[in-house]
């Protein structure tokens, strides 16, 4: 027996949920994402990841702005779907779309529920110096992220692992788990176990004032800062002579142990670039210049000196 689903997603997150949804052999009705947004240079309009995969496997794809329209809940509960699966998809759904499917809509979350819900899961669980986190599947109710948990499976977080890294790692074990859940709901054996009441905790949206880096924090906390940005948007500081200086992203870093520095927070203290904090230091592994490709940071010193006793901010 297979299921009709009906998927929801945008980003390069989703795509192996939906992979691995048509490899097992169900049904996909029709997948929604989120409409094509300028990119680019030339700011043409882009389609996402999910949209460009879908197509390519003969899948319907809609777009709509919106699912509060009578039209567009019509449209969806047309599909006749036994389930909907959602993995970053972008818009809230409402009661009438939720209620649709007969078997109701699965969420795929990447972090350890209640802790993190809502759109930044990765990145601030990173930010935060989580040790551990988790790819949850959930059933969905109208709150944001409150619905029982069906299946999870814990994830360590390295010191140094950065956000892409784990993204990359969660979204793969998304489409393992959704597999399995989807194999469960067929049965009638999928369980559901309710979510704590304590340790909730809310993953807003990054912020781009919060990209740049302050140097004044404790050494781990700007380090947790840099790999939880990273490669996106990237957290950055700025450098060289007045009136021509440059933001440079930081993508890589490391906690510069034993070293107590002196100096006042932002200074580099060597030629590897290691750099003062409110406490400690980091050690600046990776960097990219506007324009350029991602480089070493002793590639990049070659071509922008920063001497020992420089201040960056």
């Amino acid at each position: 027996m297979t299921l009709r689903v009906v998927f929801m997603g945008t980003p390069e997150f989703s795509v192996p949920a939906l992979s691995e949804i048509m490899a097992a052999g169900h049904q996909v009705t029709a997948v929604y994402a989120q409409p094509p947004r300028p990119a680019g240079r030339g700011m043409e309009p882009r389609k996402s990841p999910v949209h460009r995969f879908a197509e390519a496997a003969g899948v319907p794809v809609l777009t709509p702005q919106t699912l509060k329209g009578e039209a567009e809940q019509r449209t969806f509960a047309a599909h006749a779907a036994d389930v909907a699966v959602v993995a970053a998809y972008g818009l809230l759904l409402p009661k009438a779309v939720l209620d649709a499917p007969r078997l109701g809509c699965l969420n795929l979350h990447a972090s350890a529920l209640p802790r993190w819900r809502g759109a930044a899961p990765i990145q601030r669980a990173i930010m935060a110096g989580d040790a551990t986190t988790a790819m949850m599947i959930m059933r969905m109710e109208e709150g944001l992220d409150t619905g029982p948990v069906c299946l999870a499976e814990n994830v360590p977080i390295g010191a140094d692992t950065t956000a892409g890294e784990l993204h990359d790692r969660l979204s793969r074990l998304g489409g393992d788990l959704i597999v399995r859940a989807l194999a469960a709901l067929e049965r009638g054996i999928l369980t559901e176990t309710p979510q704590p009441a304590a340790g909730v905790t809310y993953a807003a949206k990054i912020s781009k004032d919060e990209a740049r880096i302050d140097f004044d924090r404790p050494a781990r906390d700007v380090h947790n800062r840099i790999r939880g940005l990273s490669p996106h948007p990237g957290a950055w500081f700025e450098a060289g002579p007045e009136g021509k200086r440059e933001r440079i992203k930081v993508l890589a870093s490391t906690l510069a142990h034993d070293v107590t520095p002196v100096e006042a927070p932002g200074t580099v203290l060597d030629d590897q670039l290691t750099v003062s904090c409110g406490s400690s230091a980091i050690g600046i592994l990776e960097v990219q210049r506007a324009g350029k490709k991602p480089m070493t940071v002793k590639e990049f010193l070659r071509g922008f000196p920063l001497p020992p006793g420089t201040r960056i901010a």
